[in-house]
């Protein structure tokens, strides 16, 4: 049986393009919202070409204890300058960033997870602590 996890890549932020970079408090107070966001190519710009771009962001979110995680958001981004002209004609272009709000009253990771058009799934997580 083909595991999906395996199809996951993960790497430095820092120096990797493809990474969905979270960027949200380490803690928060119980039951009160909190702003998070994720984007892909943070540090290095990630291409918005018709021919190599960037999908789609997930968020998740597992409460510990739970069995499962919960699906916070998903954002999709379809403009990467494609249109009946051609490739790389259009002035429109999206940027793979995604901002996010919710509560919560259990620690817990964040999970976010992208999707280029040419090097596949990639993944990131963080531990959010409730005080």
């Amino acid at each position: 049986m083909v595991d999906l996890r395996d199809y996951f890549q993960s790497a430095d932020w820092k120096s990797e393009k493809h990474m969905p970079v979270i960027d949200a408090p380490a803690s928060v107070k119980k039951g009160e919202a909190f702003e998070l966001r994720v984007a892909v190519g943070k540090e290095i710009p990630h291409p918005n070409k018709t021919e190599h771009h960037i999908r789609w962001i997930g968020v998740y979110f597992h409460p510990e204890g739970d069995k499962f995680p919960h699906e916070i958001g998903k954002a999709e981004f379809a403009a990467h300058g494609e249109s009946t002209q051609g490739p790389d004609t259009s002035s429109v272009y999206t940027s793979p960033s995604v901002a996010l709000s919710f509560k919560t009253d259990k620690s817990g990771i964040i999970f976010a997870s992208s999707y280029c058009n040419i090097h596949g799934l990639w993944m990131n997580s963080m531990k959010v602590e409730v005080i």
